[in-house]
């Protein structure tokens, strides 16, 4: 990234800031109530906490994120791109990914506490789940929609099964899989908060929840400010990794 590109991009980001803090400071004045705290006392309460508190919170949500993320991408990316370039494969699956795609998820979680523990990898698996069937979804379109032109022109050199998918087909939808990894980490980060509130010391949702149910409100904000700041920079991560591994979408 260039340095005009940097500045611009920080500029954007400190703005953005602004206008967020500006806007919740609004509200808490108009409410008045301790539930919201103006954002100096909630930013202050974060600092003071982070050291010891927060951050063996966030270092065990964190693991459990970018872990499912990782897992979900290893299952997901390799499926979906068979299936779109089988075309048998898709329309034996497509059924079964219909019919189970559109469940909500997070409707095992007491299934997979129970079966697996309340340890992490519940969580992990539950959180996993999720992401992995928009990668899987994401890249079989991706795959199936690829210009046959691109694939002919290969196929004329000779190019077996293993090289098509490698220069043809995951090039092609890399774009489209760093999209839907985005899109995961929304999903991933509420999915988080959830499982963090059930059977569980530890993670971000506990704390936030915790201190919410002790009315400790500032540390509740503080809790929050952690995670947002957790998947902004995650967020972040994801963009970065598409201007590097895909330079040629931003020519």
């Amino acid at each position: 990234m260039h340095a005009k590109d940097l500045i611009q991009k920080s500029t954007y980001i400190l703005i953005a800031t602004i206008i967020l803090l500006a806007s919740w400071h609004i509200f808490s004045l108009l409410l008045r109530t301790p539930a919201l705290p103006v954002p100096l006392a909630a930013l202050q309460s974060f600092a003071r906490l982070l050291p010891d508190e927060l951050m063996p919170h966030l270092t065990i949500s964190f693991y459990r994120v970018a872990l499912s993320l990782l897992i979900a991408t290893v299952l997901g990316v390799p499926m979906g791109l068979y299936l779109g370039k089988n075309q048998k494969a898709d329309e034996f699956s497509a059924p079964l990914i219909y019919m189970t795609y559109p469940i909500p998820k997070v409707v095992f979680l007491p299934i997979f506490l129970i079966l697996l523990g309340i340890g992490n990898i519940s969580k992990i698996v539950l959180i996993t789940l999720v992401i992995f069937y928009l990668i899987l979804v994401t890249t079989r379109d991706a795959a199936r929609n690829l210009s046959k032109e691109y694939v002919l022109s290969v196929r004329s050199l000779r190019a077996g099964e293993l090289e098509l998918y490698r220069h043809v087909y995951f090039p092609a939808c890399l774009p489209a899989i760093l999209t839907s990894l985005r899109l995961g980490l929304g999903m991933a980060m509420s999915v988080l908060f959830l499982v963090e509130t059930y059977a569980t010391r530890e993670g971000i949702g506990f704390f936030i929840m915790n201190s919410w149910s002790s009315l400790a409100y500032d540390k509740m904000f503080a809790g929050i400010i952690a995670m947002g700041l957790m998947g902004f920079l995650l967020y972040l991560l994801l963009d970065a990794c598409e201007k590097v591994l895909c330079s040629w979408v931003h020519l």
